[in-house]
């Protein structure tokens, strides 16, 4: 049901169809045949009633089978318990696209009835977008299929909302904001299309220079980051996700599933795939209104022009949090400056052409960044002063903009009284970026930064996975075999081993007589751990003991192990105990891979040991992922410096911890049935000599067999 499919047609149709057209202004019935002949639709419009009648001057049919022409879309209207009747018409009158506008589907707990559509809609060679939604608007085809308030201005951003009421609220706020769009489409339930589909369709669309999504859920998360990473090597795609509090669902069994809040692992994936996430809606129009105007930068530096002091420290702050670079040759600032401003000025970038400035100072400043080879992006400020009139500045802004326009960016942000704001709002409504508070615009440079960096990032290269997946199958399916949806230790250390991941040496003891052999064959110091299907967090038991350094030791811990772990659950299965080589110390960290709800195959990286959960320092990426991108999650964490080696240390072999990540990666790709696999502590040592995984638990979820990509 989620191959890639052609939809042209859905935004590009020839004829369309509003089954439950009325002549009811207040029904949407009405809206959406009135929107579509006001946005100029040239294509055949059927409404389609059995009443009969005319609507807006249009013939009313009374069955979709009825139209004289091709019906690429059918938009419908009705009640939920006549949709499927509807739906069976379109298979009949040979409609390519349902645009369902109904609501009382899943969304009310009937998803039945909505596989039930869908199921039927595909097997007639029809897709569904929606339920639950208010419709698509194509400038492509100049439709307005929606019914909001109509008015759509034709330009270069396309919107994908999975809200409905923040979809219509949009429309209205893409006219406030003069925001010229593409497409906007409402994908609601997304019971068969979903954003992945429509993503197709825009990536190849030329007037679609950024996309806009919002987005509450996700489903099939792998297939959308997939599209997601071909996408923004060549378009912007900005995204704004409610939910950012929520936590996922936890796996109480693996520290990688409690710590895998949905959010965190969203956030991760969207920056994995070049896409700009924003904090706020108005954050987001600022953003996708900037980027379809905008030119790419020819260069990394920024150059700040103001005539305040306080608000170009404001901006360089900005620049800072939001990684704009500032250009900081301080010759050549003051070589190509010392002309517009005083003595007392300061070209340091932020370049202060202080408040005496007036509009040629400010002119000849611009002028100065534009035409530099090495100046890249400029940002002028504006603080209202007596000296300056509004209406030449105003003036000015226009001149400059239309001079920077596809050369170089350029952002403005002005602060005054009402004079200034009326002013900022007139020529916001023109289409120039000009912001009221100066971190709003730093913010939208920033992004233009972000998106310049990612359409120009080299290709990622996977290597292939080079490990024995039968053999690893073969393991697990000794455990189903079992009732076990996990693995024991000697399992977990023969995958282990498979997958060509150092581990100490070690035995499993039955008794004590067992222990003590054990650890005198693999030489002391050794370390003792539980081995029970019931006991999955070992120290929580009190079933670890660490550094044992003689036969005595192991006597002792052996006995306390199995008091231990009986007080803790008196009807544990205890298969014996764990010996295993006590290895020297290195950094702790921890790695581990699992299926998530949302993006399916995941990859953490983090602190390791036992302060995991507390210091939660942790990044995450959507598996497989290269040695590149390996690397990129390694150095995102805040304890990244100890494996770069502090106070004299060597650097560590991070190149270790790279193999890991991605053999874990390509584990939980290929094998689906692995739920979570947790290297925990991996300890790394000095560059060259490795690391060595102390512990490895694997959990199984359903059997989904190997996958075949």
């Amino acid at each position: 049901m989620n191959e890639q499919t052609d939809i042209r047609s859905l935004f590009e149709p020839r004829g369309v169809a509003v089954i439950g057209a009325s002549s009811n202004p207040a029904k949407i019935g009405y809206k959406i045949v009135e929107n579509m002949i006001a946005s100029g639709y040239q294509g055949e419009i059927y409404p389609i009633n059995p009443k009969g009648g005319e609507i807006l001057g249009r013939p009313v049919l009374k069955s979709v089978v009825d139209a004289a022409g091709p019906v690429d879309m059918a938009v419908i209207t009705i009640p939920a318990q006549f949709v499927y009747g509807a739906a069976e018409e379109c298979a009949q009158a040979g409609v390519k696209n349902l645009v369902v506008i109904t609501s009382g589907f899943s969304e009310v707990g009937d998803a039945e009835e909505e596989k039930r559509l869908v199921e039927f809609s595909r097997q007639h060679g029809m897709r569904v977008l929606g339920p639950n939604i208010f419709g698509i608007y194509s400038a492509a085809a100049a439709m307005d299929a929606t019914f909001g308030p109509g008015g759509i201005l034709p330009g270069h951003v396309a919107i994908v909302t999975q809200s409905g009421a923040l979809g219509i609220a949009m429309i209205g706020k893409t006219a406030a904001e003069s925001l010229g769009l593409s497409a906007l489409v409402s994908i609601g339930n997304k019971s068969d299309l979903d954003e992945a589909d429509v993503l197709g369709y825009l990536a190849e669309d030329d007037a679609t220079k950024v996309i806009l999504l919002y987005i509450e859920g996700v489903k099939n998360g792998d297939r959308l980051a997939a599209m997601l990473k071909q996408i923004t090597k060549r378009k912007h795609v900005v995204v704004i996700k409610s939910g950012r509090s929520k936590r996922g669902a936890m796996a109480a069994a693996s520290h990688t599933g409690s710590l895998a809040g949905a959010d965190d692992i969203f956030d991760s994936v969207m920056r994995q795939c070049g896409v700009l996430r924003a904090t706020s809606v108005q954050e987001a129009f600022n953003w996708a209104r900037f980027l379809a105007d905008a030119p790419l930068p020819p260069g990394p530096n920024a150059v700040i022009i103001t005539n305040g002091g306080g608000i170009g420290v404001l901006a360089t702050d900005a620049c800072e949090l939001y990684n704009v670079n500032l250009y900081d040759d301080q010759p050549k600032l003051r070589e190509t400056f010392k002309g517009v401003m005083p003595d007392f000025g300061s070209s340091k970038n932020p370049v202060d052409l202080t408040e005496q400035a007036a509009v040629d100072d400010y002119a000849q400043a611009l002028d100065a960044v534009r035409t530099s080879p090495e100046m890249h992006a400029c940002l002028a400020l504006y603080c209202e002063t007596a000296l300056f009139d509004t209406e030449q500045f105003a003036s000015l802004l226009r001149r400059q903009y239309a001079r920077f326009r596809g050369k170089k960016p350029i952002v403005f942000s002005l602060f005054g009284g009402e004079k200034i704001e009326a002013t900022t709002q007139t020529l916001r409504k023109e289409g120039i970026p000009v912001f009221a508070d100066v971190y709003e615009a730093v913010s939208s440079l920033g992004a233009l930064y972000q998106s310049w960096r990612n359409l120009g990032r080299e290709e990622d290269v996977l290597d292939e996975p080079t490990f024995d997946v039968e053999a690893i199958r073969a393991v697990l399916q000794s455990a189903r075999a079992d009732g076990r949806s996990f693995l024991l230790a000697d399992e977990a250390s023969n995958v282990a081993e498979l997958l060509g991941i150092s581990m100490p040496r070690s035995t499993v003891a039955r008794n004590l007589e067992e222990a003590v052999s054990a650890a005198e064959d693999i030489g002391y110091p050794v370390v003792m751990k539980v081995v029970s299907k019931d006991i999955i967090h070992k120290s929580d038991a009190g079933g670890v003991a660490l550094d044992l350094e003689n036969r005595e030791e192991v006597i002792d811990a052996f006995q306390a192990i199995m008091r231990s772990c009986r007080a803790y659950k008196a009807d544990a299965a205890i298969e014996g105990v764990e010996v295993a080589e006590m290895v020297k110390a290195g950094v702790e960290t921890i790695l581990g891979a699992r299926q998530d709800a949302s993006f399916g195959p995941t990859v953490m990286f983090g602190l390791g040991g036992i302060y995991v959960e507390v210091m939660k320092d942790v990044a995450f990426r959507a598996a497989p992922v290269s040695n590149k991108e390996a690397l990129n999650m390694i150095s995102e964490i805040r304890s990244y410096p100890l494996l770069l080696g502090v106070r004299g240390e060597k650097r560590k072999d991070i190149e270790s911890v790279v193999q890991v990540a991605t053999t874990l990666g390509h584990l939980v790709n290929v094998c689906r049935e692995i739920s979570d696999i947790e290297v925990n502590p991996l300890v790394v040592y000095d560059h060259g000599n490795g690391a060595k995984a102390l512990d490895v638990r694997i959990l199984l979820g359903e059997d989904k067999g190997v996958n075949p990509s």
